[in-house]
């Protein structure tokens, strides 16, 4: 889906992304992650690195996943991710993969170390 929009090919990804785009997007899928792992990919649209990373982790990605995978652009929703890090005490990096179980930061990631089977692995110990 995203990788679509950020590359402008005809690229489909099978991931089901549920975006962040308000405050209240993050308490929500806080609050969801008591129930099930919760999957946090934040990525800009500016860089390379990113979509490489996303285009990635879209194409290794199986269904059905071990937890629900949110996804947001960060140059658009700044405030949003500079939230997430505090929220979480994570540094901000980009692209970056956070794995949050029990309102808590499990696993994080990112640039070329972002790993869908990793992520998968890590968020069926808490399934």
């Amino acid at each position: 889906m995203f990788s679509k929009l950020f590359s402008g090919k005809d690229e489909v990804s099978t991931v089901q992304w549920n975006n962040i785009a308000t405050l209240g997007d993050l308490e929500d899928l806080h609050k969801l992650s008591n129930e099930t792992p919760v999957l946090i990919f934040k990525h800009s649209i500016r860089c390379s690195i990113s979509s490489t990373a996303l285009k990635r982790f879209e194409r290794e990605f199986e269904e059905p996943a071990d937890f629900k995978p949110y996804f947001i652009d960060l140059i658009s929703y700044r405030e949003i991710s500079d939230a997430i890090s505090l929220k979480y005490g994570i540094v901000h990096q980009s692209p970056q993969i956070l794995l949050i179980v029990e309102g808590n930061c499990i696993y994080s990631s990112s640039h070329n170390g972002i790993n869908y089977q990793e992520i998968n692995e890590k968020a069926k110990e808490h399934v």
